[in-house]
């Protein structure tokens, strides 16, 4: 039987590997190359590939390489192929063209030019030609360029090999079937499979990774199942080779599964997911060898019969988007904690895009390997998992100290430093917060230059803001630094994760400062100075109370009894609120957003408040200019800057703010107040507003003790009439 070269696709990071298989599967002369590996072999040696290879996506039987300078001359060169030996001339076919060269830089067109020159070679021969079907074709033609050089293949597996066919349902982050073979294999398991150990899986998801390492150990062909294949309408194919190749590894399958099998469980805690992943270990007919339970990961802990130990494999989510790492960060340290206490001489293998994540589980890994899923580079961390076992990371800090082993939630030297931060300044606000009876309040603003971050106490629930990292820092020191923050939290503060709440916080421009950052929609009550209100820590950059008007707020309480209260650029009320409950006569309330309306409405409901407090929608500047109401009290925060697309008109605070004030003062009663404040750090006031009214600024009065740290968060100024005794 001839031999031919064959060519091996793979994802990136399994060249290695593959080869190895491919090896031990009859390939000769191997070499590994980008995301594939070539070789010698003949048919028997590349169908067995195609039943057995658990890594490969693709099998190409080479058929000719060539020079080939431009388009014309790659035209030339397949035309020349002897296409008879390969499809009939009433056949079909499709073709892939990958690649730059041969003067070909576009797909499109060299697909064009591959199908010109088959048909053009039959209807030379035979006057008919064959006809293209990319669905089901007797032969898949695949043809890559390099350079000035073109590779010419037939595709014999047809689908990627790596869909198994046990899989129709998925999560929604599923590993492809190959991928998670690499990862089994990495983490040793023919090995210990042999030695009938066991296997957890505590994220199994749809169950991929528990049903390849039973096919691993059961001795069954990974593409047993598959009913078509590329070669099945080649005119080189050796139906009865194959049909032995088959039964062979049919037979190999039943002996396989007839074995009493191995402990193998998968635990899940998304109720969605089990049936389907029941489901895929059905098709694949390993329902006797794989029992998957719906179970959270705190719950997680494998009791195979007789003290058995084995392998514990999992995917964990990566937190690819912003924020997520930071809050996976627990389930990491969780699944560290239930491996140190139930897994005690177990082996481990955790594959993620977050090595950082991986790093904060507490257990020191003895092995790791750089795999890609997909596009995204990750790597399979494996453990062997030792009771009480601690690694120290000193990547946030120079000094090496020993800290105690087996605490439920590790902290990094930089970590416990930030800690120790919290704890003082919490020490620090104590005897303020009980004296007044504070439950929201600020409680680190950047204290510490390397941990830049915003923190706010609101009641039960701390609300995080990272602060944009400048362009020169190291994204993945960045990461590694808010790791230190959000695992610090909860020791110091005594705080439940699950109530964390991550924002970071960039410089917004125009509507962006308003745009939803998440749509959970969840309102929590707080409480300040009598008010209860109600914020949102989730889906907005701001919560819906800002905590550094706390005092001001409470100015104005105790201000407005028997007033007429005027609140511009109202936002969610809070200050109405405090108004209302100071005993103003009457308020009103003017903003242009129907979000921050309808909030404030449930402000004042919340606190017992009808509708006799006007809320208004209107663009502010308009609305003071036409409005003819008297009030004795005033309250304007404006934004620094405002636009919306329910007005062609842009406010900004430094121009606008003189016919703003001009136009409140107009409305402000001979004896009233109107205070102004605003938190853009280069405003001026305007000199010639002081030759009309008496302005007298109080930035520093309207500060509570939790923003000693920050005195520019905003400014404040008093402003009346002239000759106001």
């Amino acid at each position: 039987m001839s031999s031919h070269t064959l060519q091996l696709t793979c994802p990136k990071g399994l060249e290695l590997i593959l080869a190895d298989e491919a090896q031990t599967l009859g390939l000769t002369d191997v070499e590994p190359g980008k995301a594939s590996v070539r070789g010698t072999g003949d048919i028997e040696t590349a169908y067995r590939l195609c039943l057995w290879s658990r890594l490969a996506n693709r099998v190409l039987l080479v058929l000719s390489e060539f020079e080939a300078a431009d388009a014309n001359a790659l035209y030339q060169g397949l035309r020349e192929i002897d296409w008879d030996e390969h499809l009939a001339v009433a056949g079909r076919f499709a073709v892939t063209f990958s690649g730059r060269g041969c003067g070909v830089d576009n797909t499109h067109f060299g697909n064009l030019k591959v199908k010109d020159a088959i048909v053009d070679h039959f209807r030379e021969h035979h006057g008919k030609r064959p006809n293209v079907d990319k669905d089901r074709p007797d032969i898949r033609v695949h043809v890559h360029a390099f350079r000035q050089r073109a590779s010419l293949s037939l595709d014999l597996s047809g689908d990627s090999l790596h869909r198994r066919g046990y899989r129709s349902q998925q999560g929604t982050a599923p590993l492809k079937e190959n991928l998670a073979a690499a990862i089994l294999l990495r983490a040793g398991w023919p090995q210990l499979a042999a030695e009938g150990k066991a296997l957890a899986d505590p994220m199994c998801g749809s169950g991929t990774l528990l049903i390849e390492a039973a096919m691993m150990a059961a001795d069954i062909a990974p593409n047993l199942q598959r009913a078509h294949w590329g070669f099945d309408g080649w005119l080189g194919h050796v139906p009865a080779l194959w049909k032995r190749l088959h039964q062979e590894a049919k037979a190999r399958a039943d002996a396989g599964k007839s074995k009493p099998p191995l402990w193998m469980r998968g635990y899940e805690a998304d109720p969605r997911l089990i049936q389907p992943a029941r489901n895929n270990v059905a098709r694949a007919g390993l329902e006797d060898w794989i029992k998957i339970y719906q179970r959270e990961l705190h719950d997680f802990a494998p009791r195979p019969s007789e003290g058995q130990t084995g392998l514990v494999i999992c995917n964990p989510p990566y937190g690819e988007r912003l924020g997520e790492a930071s809050q996976l960060l627990y389930l990491y340290q969780n699944l560290g904690h239930q491996l140190r206490q139930h897994c005690t001489g177990w082996q481990a293998g955790i594959f993620t895009g977050n090595p950082e994540l991986g790093k904060r589980m507490g257990i020191r890994s003895h092995k790791q390997y750089a795999l890609y899923n997909g596009a995204l580079p990750c790597k399979l961390i494996l453990l062997n998992v030792v009771q009480a076992q601690f690694v120290v990371d000193k990547s946030s800090s120079n000094d090496s100290k020993h800290i105690e082993a087996d605490r439920s939630a590790r902290l990094t030297e930089g970590a416990q430093m930030f800690a120790n931060r919290l704890k003082k300044n919490h020490k620090k606000l104590a005897k303020w917060l009980r004296k007044d009876n504070i439950e929201c309040y600020r409680l680190y603003d950047a204290d510490m230059p390397e941990y830049a971050v915003a923190i706010d106490v609101y009641g039960k629930h701390l609300h995080v803001q990272e602060y944009a990292p400048p362009k020169t820092i190291d994204p993945a020191k960045a990461e590694a630094r808010m790791l230190d923050i959000v695992s610090a939290l909860p020791q110091a503060l005594d705080i439940d994760p699950a109530n964390i709440h991550l924002k970071r916080r960039e410089r917004q421009r125009g509507k962006a400062q308003y745009n939803k950052q998440d749509r959970k929609n969840q309102l929590i009550e707080v409480q300040e100075h009598g008010a209860r209100l109600l914020v949102n820590l989730d889906d907005y950059l701001d919560t819906g109370l800002f905590l550094d008007h706390r005092p001001l707020r409470h100015l104005l309480q105790t201000e407005a009894d028997g007033k007429r209260f005027l609140n511009l650029f109202c936002y969610t009320a809070s200050a109405t609120v405090h108004a209302a409950l100071g005993g103003a006569r009457t308020t009103t309330s003017v903003d242009l957003s129907n979000t921050y309306l309808d909030w404030g409405k449930k402000n004042l409901s919340l606190n017992g408040y009808s509708d006799k407090h006007q809320l208004i929608r209107a663009d502010v500047m308009e609305w003071i200019q036409q409005d003819r109401g008297v009030y004795d009290l005033i309250f304007i925060d404006p934004p620094t800057f405002s636009n919306s697309k329910r007005t062609e008109d842009v406010f900004d605070i430094q121009r606008d703010h003189i016919a703003l004030i001009q136009a409140a003062m107009a409305r402000l009663t001979p004896t009233g107040v109107l205070y102004f404040s605003n938190n853009f750090r280069r405003f001026e006031m305007d000199a010639d507003l002081e030759h009309h009214f008496q302005i007298e600024e109080i930035s520093r009065d309207t500060l509570d003790p939790d923003y000693e740290r920050n005195q520019k968060i905003h400014r404040t100024w008093r402003i009346q009439h002239q000759n106001v005794i």
